[in-house]
């Protein structure tokens, strides 16, 4: 049996010992109101690169020591594991990332971000913007966190928040893993996320019983040829030629073999070769991205690059010993996939708390990755991704009408609305954990 923590009682928080919509939603907007309104712009002004979120590190540390949880810190670089004990049941586990992007703002919001940093990447000063929306992400897990611990006689068990570093680079989640944080604090039970998405309108919760992020691989491929004279092609194997007939022959892969109602990607990015006008390169390269969903349709794309790869190589008469290199980056982000029952039960319990009208499923029309499967593919939990609408109807109304077009992430130009997106953030998270902790 975990030990029971005594918590004190947050004076902006309504005093509840038990869980209403109306009680619940009434509770939440207060907070917004009062702090969390003020914490969520403090963030967005503030953001920070991918492995050096010191501030946000400290203030989101601070935030949860003041819900009256035990946090530790610099798990996996930046990251905060934050721990609740509220006696004998399931260890529940809610993430939060917190990293931003190395992009100028250009939202026109009065709390716009003007903030550089030295990009541990390229070593250079950039501006810095909250342009995926992780300051929500934040922002609602610190108002999660007050409501939590303002219902422990409604609830029991172990509730674990993970504020995570360098989500942006793919390597925040692997870094905590690679920390032992399991080891450390213990393997939950269920595993929860949410992404705030421009894509949804503000006020709804849009879960899948599927993949709602695509698994991600970077692939290389050097095509070898033999180099000459602009001049004199029929004394060379050009590997421009080659490369390009590579890249056409690629896009056969997903409409031709790959089953059409299974998702996939195959993107050539870059595309690398030659020096000069009249010299024929004797090496191209090509960077792929390539999405999928599952791990049967990785290995049909990925066995598939390779093969096309080969072949168009061989039948323009490269030697077997120059046939084309394809190298596969070892930072694969495997699909995040929810659990179907997980997810009905989910789907269940916010439909009979926030209302059915809520709770709806907008399939992604992207292959968007997501680390988070590093926390829960290897050993398998339980696990619920779900989005929470950022965007207000009026902008895609007038979006249609031939005004400005809704800014999607990563662009300078990203915004949300940030009172329903955090409120419905915060919401929707405290029904799941009082679903899969409740008291009765």
């Amino acid at each position: 049996m975990r030990p029971v923590k005594l918590m004190l009682a947050t004076a902006t928080l309504l005093c509840a010992q038990s869980l209403t919509a109306n009680e619940l939603a009434t509770s939440v907007k207060a907070d917004y109101d009062q702090y969390l309104g003020a914490l969520f712009e403090h963030f967005h002004r503030n953001p920070e690169l991918s492995t050096i979120e010191t501030e946000t590190a400290a203030r989101m540390a601070q935030e949860l020591r003041s819900a009256g949880f035990d946090v530790a810190e610099g798990v996996g670089g930046t990251g905060l594991v934050a721990l609740l004990e509220n006696g004998d049941g399931p260890l529940v586990m809610m993430r939060a990332d917190m990293d931003g992007l190395p992009v100028q703002e250009q939202s026109g919001l009065e709390y716009a971000s003007v903030k550089q940093q030295r990009s541990p990447i390229t070593g250079k000063e950039v501006h810095t913007m909250h342009a995926c929306g992780h300051d929500v992400h934040i922002t609602s897990l610190v108002g999660t966190a007050r409501q939590m611990a303002q219902r422990t006689d409604a609830w029991q068990g172990t509730l674990m928040l993970i504020v995570q570093p360098a989500e942006e680079t793919g390597a925040g989640a692997k870094a905590m893993r690679a920390d032992r944080i399991w080891e450390r604090f213990g393997k939950p039970d269920f595993a929860l996320a949410f992404h705030v998405s421009a894509n949804d309108p503000a006020g709804i919760v849009n879960v899948t019983e599927g993949s709602p992020y695509a698994g991600a691989d970077s692939v290389d491929l050097i095509i070898h040829g033999v180099g000459g004279h602009g001049a004199s092609p029929h004394q060379t194997k050009d590997p421009i030629v080659l490369a390009s007939q590579i890249v056409l022959a690629l896009q056969t892969l997903v409409s031709r073999e790959l089953p059409p109602r299974d998702p996939g990607v195959v993107t050539v990015g870059s595309f690398h070769a030659g020096t000069k006008h009249n010299i024929i390169s004797d090496r191209a390269q090509l960077q792929l991205t390539v999405r999928n969903t599952s791990p049967e349709t990785r290995e049909l794309l990925l066995s598939g690059i390779q093969r096309i790869a080969e072949n168009t190589a061989r039948a323009a008469g490269v030697p077997e010993d120059k046939l084309p290199e394809m190298i596969v980056s070892p930072d694969f982000v495997p699909p995040t996939t929810n659990t179907p029952e997980l997810a009905q039960r989910l789907k269940g319990a916010w439909s009979d708390a926030m209302g059915p009208e809520v709770v709806q499923f907008r399939p992604s029309k992207g292959m968007g990755a997501e680390d988070f499967p590093f926390f829960t593919v290897d050993p398998s939990i339980p696990t619920v991704y779900w989005a929470v609408g950022g965007t207000l109807q009026e902008w895609f109304d007038a979006a249609e009408q031939g005004g400005p077009a809704v800014a999607g992430h990563h662009s300078p130009f990203f915004k949300v609305a940030p009172e329903p997106a955090v409120r419905v953030g915060v919401e929707s998270t405290v029904v799941a954990l009082m679903e899969l902790m409740s008291a009765e």
